[in-house]
């Protein structure tokens, strides 16, 4: 996104859907929805931190290998290169809100681990600098 100009934008995925409420340099702001039984890619960012609070839903996160169970109010910070998850086990949706820091903040600065969907991280801006 360029520019100074807000843009609210909602984007689907196999595991649910996001939006963009805010952004500006260096900073953007993602509503997050994740779908019952559905879990995003373990992955990582060369560009970016992010923090997520958790506003529906129950679920889990893996930061790093490490899990454990997230709720409404339930807060975590992903630094910049930290290998991580949420999933979504319940049978309701799971919500969270996602603020990213960073240099860039391109949807191609994901590096997948692991993907349920069968996406690859084969993108410039992902593999840069991880030896991918």
């Amino acid at each position: 996104m360029k520019g100074d100009v807000m843009r609210s934008a909602t984007s689907t995925r196999p595991w649910g859907r996001y939006t963009i409420i805010d952004h500006g340099t260096g900073y953007q702001v993602k509503r997050i929805e994740v779908l019952p039984g559905q879990r995003l890619s373990y992955q990582r960012h060369v560009h970016r931190a992010e923090h997520w609070t958790i506003v529906d839903g129950d679920g889990y996160v893996v930061l790093d290998g490490d899990r454990f169970d997230v709720r409404p109010g339930s807060r975590v910070h992903v630094e910049r290169g930290m290998a991580h998850r949420i999933a979504n086990p319940g049978p309701l949706p799971l919500t969270f809100i996602e603020v990213q820091l960073g240099s860039y903040l391109g949807e191609d600065d994901i590096v997948r681990l692991d993907d349920d969907y069968g996406r690859r991280s084969d993108t410039p801006a992902a593999t840069a600098g991880t030896g991918a």
